[in-house]
């Protein structure tokens, strides 16, 4: 799993100059972590991180740009995002 959250924080970094390495991998995991645990919830087979990679690569080349903007409306995930940390 490690391999296809590197590989996804850096498409979302490719796609989003505003997030840092970090703020970026939190998306990632934060997004990974969602699917899986909605898709259980649902009561659905696990299909294998190919099918969670795929998901979060879709939503990444879909909103990956504007990811950021998610936190005015979201204070869910707020707190994780807050610290004045510099871009690399």
């Amino acid at each position: 799993m490690h391999s296809y959250i590197e590989v996804l924080t850096n498409l979302l970094l490719s796609k989003n100059e505003e997030l840092s390495h970090a703020k970026a991998k939190t998306w990632v995991e934060l997004l990974w972590e969602d699917f899986e645990a909605t898709y259980a919830k649902a009561g659905h087979e696990y299909r294998g991180p190919e099918m969670t990679e795929k998901y979060v690569r879709q939503l990444i080349e879909t909103y990956g740009a504007d990811i950021h903007r998610f936190l005015a409306g979201n204070s869910k995930y707020k707190h994780l995002f807050e610290e004045n940390e510099p871009k690399h």
